[in-house]
């Protein structure tokens, strides 16, 4: 599992498509089948542990939450941070506070270099 960073000063600036003061991170390219969801949890609220038949992205929206590997150890993720979890990978998550998330899967999710 890893956590993402992707704050602006990572951004590089978009050229296609006639853009103008407009930038991007790219996080991971893939293939495959792919969903996209919002998941909310309320304070206390968690995933217990399963494995991930997809590559997933899990990107802290509001608030701030938590994703565990298959040892149970805990790593906060805070507004703005993501975790990759490769597919297959044991894992939970969840919030002590209440979080609302932004989660990707793709079959073949691979992160991009950072």
């Amino acid at each position: 599992m890893e956590i993402l960073r992707a704050d602006a000063s990572l951004a590089e600036p978009i050229a296609e498509y006639d853009s103008k003061l407009a930038a991007s991170v790219k996080l991971a390219e893939g293939g495959g089948e792919a969903h996209a969801y919002l998941v909310y949890f309320e304070p206390g609220g968690e995933i217990g542990p399963h494995e991930t038949g997809f590559g997933q992205i899990f990107w802290a929206l509001a608030g701030d939450g938590w994703v565990a590997g298959g040892d149970g150890k805990r790593q906060l993720i805070e507004q703005g941070e993501a975790a990759f979890i490769p597919r297959g990978e044991t894992h939970s998550k969840g919030s002590e506070t209440g979080l609302t998330a932004l989660m990707v899967q793709v079959r073949d999710l691979i992160l991009s270099a950072q």
